[in-house]
């Protein structure tokens, strides 16, 4: 059954000077709000294993960030900014990444209006021999197909980005990305690239609280979710029923789900929205196998699975299901795309505790912040505007207890 939910309960009052438009530095000096069982305090997010219950697993999306931004000049001087989104015929990031001479992708682009020509093009940095070259397919109802093509064809459709791409912030920092962003917007323990946003919960962690963490009896462990730019989508329909999720790519390793049925019973702590969307995916997958699902394709999590489908698995069992799937196709891992949607009313099967940032009023994540903490949310969020705690991508952070009632 579709929940219903009142988007207007989810709305709050964000100052512009509450966003962070830079990070804290050293990362780990953001401050951190704590809420369990309905008491609040506040900490530095250097302490967190303090916080964290001994025997817990700890879950990281390992996802690394693009250059995801391409700007490109008219012969008029007319600026084009090209946002690459993911590529256009569904194929994993990591394959996409990796082709040569020639991609597709779709794509935002600003001031399209003013792109008259058949193709722009630019040189790629620190090489005069070599170009980049843009040509507009096709235009649909909220992104553009974009033929890229470059020389020299040897190079990767990677490199070509780190050669003349630029960090992706997101839309409400209200500023050119600086060399400090190629740092500060990546997890220090970021891995596979195909993110064109970060997994902003991780940008707070450190060498050292990560090794506090392992002293403290806390089992880290990492999957993988690309980040779209559907993370900041805002909902401009009129109930969520019509809002629609951009797909993102989970890349399940069967090493993982072996990971998280031997700490079963024992406290998940995801570190970040994008890695609650991981793990609970994961759920919605083996009721998709277990209900026949064939191809890979049939497994994928549609955004409204989580309230059509049978919830009658145990979660071991779904971990099960998932370990002998892997077995039976004889592989060690698994591209699936996932559009969950996670609202208050919905069932976690895993998670435990969620670190996260403060997100957006009347946001999607927002709304994965309300379902997971409860009715105290709003009490969550005074708090944090009441006590100077800095806001989205580049702001301070809190663990939340499930049900911070």
């Amino acid at each position: 059954m579709l929940p219903s939910i009142d988007l207007q309960a989810y709305r709050y009052e964000l100052p512009k000077e509450r966003i962070a438009l830079f990070p804290v530095s050293p990362r780990d000096q953001s401050k951190l709000l704590v809420c369990d069982k309905g008491e609040i305090v506040q900490d530095v997010f250097q302490s967190l294993s303090h916080h964290i219950p001994s025997g817990s697993l700890m879950v990281f999306n390992q996802t690394k960030v693009i250059r995801a931004r391409l700007l490109f000049q008219t012969q008029t001087g007319a600026q084009i900014e090209i946002f690459c989104l993911e590529p256009v015929h569904g194929e994993e990031q990591v394959s996409a990444l990796s082709a040569k001479g020639q991609v597709q992708w779709k794509c935002f682009v600003g001031n399209a209006k003013r792109w008259k020509q058949d193709r722009l093009t630019l040189l790629l940095e620190d090489n005069t021999n070599a170009e980049l070259s843009a040509a507009l397919l096709d235009k649909k109802e909220d992104y553009y197909i974009i033929q890229f093509s470059w020389t020299p064809s040897e190079l990767t459709w990677a490199e070509v980005l780190d050669l003349t791409g630029k960090m992706p912030l997101p839309p409400y920092i209200k500023r050119d990305a600086s060399l400090e962003d190629e740092e500060s917007y990546q997890t220090v323990y970021a891995k596979i690239k195909g993110s064109v946003a970060a997994p902003t919960a991780g940008l707070h962690f450190t060498g050292r609280v990560l090794e506090d963490l392992r002293h403290h009896d806390v089992q880290l462990a990492y999957t993988t979710l690309h980040v779209g730019a559907g993370t900041f989508k805002p909902i401009k329909t009129d109930s969520i029923q019509q809002h629609e999720m951009h797909e993102e790519e989970l890349v399940i390793e069967k090493t993982f789900v072996q990971q998280l049925l031997a700490h079963s019973g024992k406290p998940l702590v995801a570190v970040g929205t994008t890695s609650v969307r991981c793990i609970e995916s994961l759920y919605w997958i083996a009721v998709k196998i277990k209900a026949g699902a064939h191809t890979v394709s049939e497994m994928n999590v549609q955004q409204w699975d989580p309230y059509n489908l049978s919830t009658s698995l145990k979660s071991d069992e779904a971990l099960q299901i998932l370990l002998s799937w892997f077995d039976t196709h004889q592989v060690d891992r698994v591209s699936i795309k996932t559009a969950i949607l996670i609202v208050p009313g919905y069932e976690f099967k895993f998670v435990n505790l969620l670190i996260t940032n403060f997100h957006q009023p009347e946001s999607t994540l927002i709304l994965l912040v309300a379902a997971f903490a409860g009715k105290n949310w709003g009490e969550i969020y005074r708090y944090a505007l009441e006590n100077d705690f800095r806001f989205l991508s580049y702001g301070d952070s809190s663990l939340l207890h499930r049900d911070c009632v």
